[in-house]
């Protein structure tokens, strides 16, 4: 059998902070074995799990892997709004007119990601067959 991946791991300033964040955005939970503090913390998300682990060094470059964030109840537009609620920022645009695109967005440590049309919102605009 292939090997399987377990989690994604993120290197940032205060993993137990930047954890909540992404618990938040995804609808998720910290490990109940990670409290405020601790080096690394763990999201428990469905499919695959983000590991945060604390390092001295801060983010200086763009990311070299990053995460596409589908909504599953909600339209690109809002889900995008939801997120810079939480504490991201537009990073970059890449929306267009026509309602294709995506958002890149920045978490509160400055790690980009992606928000991409909802699967409702690409049914919408395929064509017809």
């Amino acid at each position: 059998m292939s090997s399987l991946v377990r989690h994604v791991t993120i290197d940032c300033a205060d993993a137990y902070a930047l954890a909540g964040f992404w618990a938040k955005a995804l609808d998720s939970t910290i490990s109940d074995a990670d409290k405020p503090g601790d080096e690394e913390v763990l999201v428990e998300a469905p499919g695959v799990g983000l590991l945060f682990i604390q390092v001295p060094e801060a983010k200086s470059v763009k990311n070299r892997i990053h995460l596409d964030l589908k909504p599953l109840d909600r339209t690109r537009d809002e889900e995008v709004e939801r997120l810079i609620g939480l504490g991201a920022t537009l990073f970059e645009d890449h929306r267009n007119p026509d309602g294709s695109g995506w958002a890149t967005l920045a978490d509160p440590e400055g790690n980009e990601f992606c928000v991409e049309r909802s699967a409702a919102e690409r049914a919408a605009t395929a064509p017809a067959s």
